[in-house]
């Protein structure tokens, strides 16, 4: 009864299989089928040859499993790679020994149809295949990394932008390794940011700004977009989308300078009108000061104590008309204009207007001037303000004591004009060097500067088609060096319709 039970669920079991069984005889005909096998070929197996059933062949195929089984009474695992209405077919053929065990009775053949398999293979491979595109193509850097750091996915974009190939990130880069500074705790606020709530949710980043380390060195701003990978409820990875601020951050700072030019050129434009309204006021008292002072001279019995006197208030007279003069010249807005300049001249003019202040009182001015300087085709204003800017800022360096060198010279073979202005204050730090012509970067205290004063200079002299140095030590202060061509700018006509930007903002 056991023996039967056990028969019965053996029969059971093996039509319950997923998986075509079928006994054939030594001459390859089908005597039993599982289930399986039996509905997938509409129970059309049972006292077939198996070679013409199955595959519709006149003799067994010539790889068969069955020819080789009965030849060593071994069991035989085959592939069978032909093309059939019931696909590629894989499986095992062992022989069903009689109960003496000295002859085979029949063979069981267990296969199965990986058509199915097949393609869910093939679509697998156009899926990983249509990823990696999507990657390749993508525009923004995209990496993942799995939990211990090791990154496993590193895109095209993303080796753009940190200078890393996609083989060497690939092979040996951890995410923390693209960090600046001290990479693994930068890496570890990260993922503390993306596991709490504040950026989208716990388990996202969105717009998460941070900075990231080129293979150069070179600290990259970058927008992040980044969200945890898990599987069965696990944290098993995290992937990152982000891209490049570096030219939007450029431009936002360019605009904001601009912006800034604008603004302290409406500020020139009004302390025109003011000097203009000043210097009317101050010419006519200025005028009768000084026409009375000469007509009083021309008395001849005038003592010669008030002789002296008069000819002392008709220098000053003078003198103030000379600096309303140079004050309203300074000031005046007009449409940029390339025209010939006098670069001693103009140096000449700045120093006049600056020399006198309280922060000059201090200061031994020393001036070197070549004589035989020819002129360099240059907008007057934007000259005047570039030399005030340098003047001003070698004198606030010295906290207004100290030696001031302004230096001209011609390099003939170069053709080009060199304008330098040196200091002998504390020099700038090497860390601060690198920094100076940034638009806004100041080191002086809030409201001493803008940061422009430095930029501005750059500016100007990159539009004249120039070029500016500097040395600066502890020891010796520090020296700008200007460099113009005496052929001028890069022409864009003679006279410009763009306004002068440009203005006197010490940085």
């Amino acid at each position: 009864m056991r023996s039967l039970e056990a028969s019965q669920y053996l029969i059971r079991a093996i039509d319950a299989f997923d998986r075509d069984l079928v006994i054939i005889t030594p001459d390859f005909r089908i005597v039993a089928a599982n289930r399986h096998a039996a509905e997938k070929w509409e129970h059309r197996l049972i006292g077939q040859i198996c070679h013409q059933a199955i595959y519709d062949r006149d003799a067994p195929c010539d790889d068969c499993p069955a020819v080789e089984a009965l030849r060593t009474g071994r069991p035989v695992m085959y592939s069978l790679t032909v093309n059939l209405v019931s696909g590629i077919r894989k499986g095992s053929c062992f022989p069903i020994l009689s109960g003496s065990g000295d002859r085979i009775d029949a063979l069981a053949m267990v296969d199965y149809d990986i058509s199915r398999l097949t393609s869910l293979e093939q679509r697998l491979r156009r899926t990983n295949m249509f990823l990696r595109n999507i990657l390749r193509s993508a525009v923004d850097g995209i990496i993942a990394a799995d939990m211990s750091g090791k990154i496993i996915i590193f895109n095209e974009a993303a080796a753009e932008v940190t200078g890393y190939s996609v083989a060497e990130a690939l092979d040996a880069l951890y995410i923390w390794q693209i960090y600046p500074g001290e990479g693994k705790a930068a890496a570890r606020r990260v993922m503390r940011d993306l596991r709490g709530d504040d950026y989208g949710g716990s388990g996202k980043l969105n717009r998460y700004h941070v900075d990231i380390r080129g293979k150069n060195g070179q600290r990259i701003p970058i927008s992040l977009y980044a969200a945890l990978i898990y599987e069965e409820g696990h944290e098993v990875a995290s992937i990152g989308f982000f891209h490049d601020l570096r030219d939007r951050l450029r431009m936002k700072t360019e605009l904001e300078r601009a912006q800034v030019q604008l603004m302290q050129a409406e500020k020139m434009a009004s302390l025109g009108k003011l000097a203009a309204g000043v210097a009317h006021q101050l010419n006519n008292p200025l005028g009768s000061i000084t026409l009375f002072a000469r007509l009083m001279l021309e008395e001849h019995d005038l003592p010669e104590a008030a002789r002296d006197d008069l000819e002392r208030i008709l220098s000053d007279a003078e003198r103030c008309r000379d600096t309303v003069k140079e004050l309203l010249e300074f000031a005046r807005q007009t449409r940029q204009q390339i025209q010939p300049q006098d670069i001693n001249q103009a140096l000449e003019r700045t120093l006049f207007l600056l020399q006198n202040q309280t922060l000059f009182h201090n200061i031994r001015i020393v001036k070197v001037f070549a004589p035989d300087l020819p002129p360099v085709r240059a907008d007057i204003q934007q000259l005047n303000h570039l030399f005030m800017n340098l003047i001003l800022n070698a004198a606030q360096a010295m906290q207004g004591s100290g030696q001031l060198t302004i230096r001209t010279l011609f390099e003939v073979e170069a053709k080009t004009a060199v304008i330098e202005v040196g200091d002998t204050g504390p020099g700038i730090p090497p860390e601060v060097l690198p920094h100076i012509f940034e638009p806004f970067f100041t080191t002086k205290e809030e409201g001493q500067g803008t940061g422009l004063g430095l930029s501005m200079v750059y500016s100007i002299v990159e539009n004249h088609g120039g070029r500016t140095e500097v040395d600066s030590s502890p020891e010796s202060g520090t020296t700008f060096r200007v460099r113009l061509p005496v052929g001028g700018p890069p022409s864009k006509g003679e006279d410009s319709d763009e306004p002068s930007l440009v203005s006197c903002a010490g940085g």
